[in-house]
């Protein structure tokens, strides 16, 4: 199953639009899956009152959030 599917159920807030990780733990535990699935380093990053998971995919710098409980690419 992709990481993709998997429904979120850690605390959100919304910035500017965007629902984040209320946490920076929760925010860390998604990004160490996320690094797995896409054999990549995934770092945090605070945003606003939230936190996001940022990484590099084929060269492009991208943020992913949070929409209808599963992680979404916010950039």
């Amino acid at each position: 199953m992709t990481i993709f599917a998997a429904p979120v159920f850690d605390a959100t807030v919304i910035f500017e639009d965007k629902e984040l990780f209320k946490g920076q733990g929760a925010a860390k535990g998604w990004a160490e899956k996320l690094a797995k699935e896409l054999e990549t380093e995934i770092t945090v990053q605070k945003i606003g009152t939230g936190w996001a998971l940022c990484g590099t995919v084929d060269g492009e710098a991208c943020q992913w959030g949070i929409h209808g409980q599963r992680l979404k690419r916010i950039n």
